[in-house]
Parts: C-alpha cells; structure tokens; sequence
C-alpha cells in the first residue's frame, strides 16, 4: 500500500475556509478563492475581508484614474498578507482582455490598472471581486495544511464569491458542506 501524502488534487477554482483554530490569526475564520494551485505553489484572494483606510475613488485617485464621481460602491478587500500593494480583480468572464487569466467557467482574474479603468467608467465586468495583496503557498504548502485540517475546500458559488455581506462568508460557505460551525471544535484531539 503506498502511503504517499501528497494531495494530487488541483484545487483551482475551488474555495477555501479556514477551521476553527487556524493557528495564523490573519486567516481566522476566512473564504479564499484559489485562483491557481500547482506543483509549484498556490495563490488565493481573500474574500471576507476589507481594506478598512482605502475605498474604490481612493484608490483610483491614488492611480490618477478619474473617479467620475463614483461613491465608492466597489469595495476593497484584503486579498492576503503578501504584495499588499498589488492589486486583483477578481471576476465574471464577460471581461476578457490579453492579460486576464480565465480560472473555470466561470471566473477571470485580471491585474492591470486597465481593468481599473474600465470599472471606473462602468465598463467593467458585471461581477467583481478587487483585491489588494494575495494569499500564497509555497510547493505543496498548501496541500499539507489542507492535510493538517488547516482548510476545507468547498465548491466556488458566486453568491459567496461575489456577494458583499461579508460577516457571514465563512458560515455560508461551511453551510454548503452541511456543516454547522457551531459544532466545530477550536482544538482536535480533546474530549
């Protein structure tokens, strides 16, 4: 019998919600969409938290993109801990450009200011997620704390993804495996 521990599944497109107990306190309780997962590393958008000091015409000013009076109706999340300068978008694949990545059917993520410019003049993609930094792993990180129980995986819906009623992402999205997360324990292994 071959006891290899390696997750050979590729959890692109696929959302990930951290256990109770997740031992790095910047992933408590967080729904991250794995935007590529291979081989050599992962990387994930964070989908329940926001940038609290920075809304949409801010940043855009900050680019010196023309707001045109937006009122800041699109949000900024924290995508993760690394290259918090660098920002995503995460969207529905009605916006293709040359540097867009399709992830799935139903999923693009782009990371130009281009789309930046699009979304402010209202030309943009209909559904979208902006992020500023990612989550990463590491070769095969990812899969030892998914084996660690560190995250669960759970299909990508786009109510969860796209949706900004952030405070109940991550029940939500336990919810689609019939799992109650009040029945969670914080610690395995204690009775």
């Amino acid at each position: 019998m071959n006891e290899n521990k390696n997750i050979s599944t590729d959890f692109t497109g696929q959302l990930l919600v951290a256990m109770p107990g997740m031992p790095d306190p910047r992933f408590e309780k967080t729904v991250i969409y794995v935007c590529s997962h291979s081989e050599e590393g992962a990387m994930g958008l964070v989908l329940n938290r926001l940038v609290q000091s920075l809304t949409f015409p801010d940043l855009l000013n900050q680019l010196d993109i023309d707001s045109h009076g937006m009122e800041g109706q699109i949000r900024v999340h924290l995508g993760g801990p690394v290259d918090e300068e660098r920002g995503f978008v995460l969207h529905s694949p009605d916006y293709i450009k040359d540097s867009t990545v399709v992830v799935g059917a139903r999923y693009a993520l782009t990371a130009t200011v281009d789309i930046l410019r699009d979304m402010a003049v209202g030309i943009g993609p209909d559904k979208t997620m902006l992020a500023l930094g990612y989550a990463g792993w590491g070769p095969g990180q990812l899969d030892q704390e998914i084996l660690d129980n560190g995250w669960l995986t759970v299909p990508a819906e786009e109510s969860i993804v796209f949706d900004d009623i952030l405070d109940t992402k991550w029940e939500r999205a336990l919810g689609q495996l019939g799992i109650d997360p009040r029945l969670l324990l914080d610690e395995a292994g204690h009775a």
